[in-house]
């Protein structure tokens, strides 16, 4: 092998690491916002960054391993997790048309939040 290659796949390896450890960090923040996000409408973004963050690890480690199948998994995941969104978006959406008391108290209490500057 040469210098380069030999270069290139350490440094392949350092950055697999680093993006592992980012996740890893991200993972466990978004973890705790979703247990303990204020609204409804935040427990479903910190979902849909669980989504994100899992297509992260599921990438990282097909670049990896070298198995880029895993890459089409990332992206049927990614697909999938872009549905399920859109439907606790239309979920929340139908909540509030219907005039649901949890979340219009939701609301109001994010309103006073907004104009308390919070």
């Amino acid at each position: 092998m040469t210098p380069l290659e030999t270069f290139s796949g350490q440094f392949l390896d350092v950055c697999v690491s680093i993006a592992l450890a980012l996740l890893t960090v991200s993972f466990i923040i978004i973890v705790v916002r979703t247990v303990k996000g204020p609204s409804l409408p935040d427990r479903i973004v910190a979902l849909d960054m669980l989504v994100a963050v899992g297509i992260g690890f599921i990438a990282v480690i097909g670049v990896s391993t070298g198995f880029y199948l895993y890459i089409d998994i990332a992206i049927t995941l990614g697909l999938v997790g872009f549905l399920a969104t859109v439907a606790f978006a239309r979920f929340v959406l139908n909540r509030g048309l219907a005039g649901d008391k949890t979340i219009m108290d939701e609301v109001e209490e994010s309103i006073k939040r907004r104009e308390a500057g919070q």
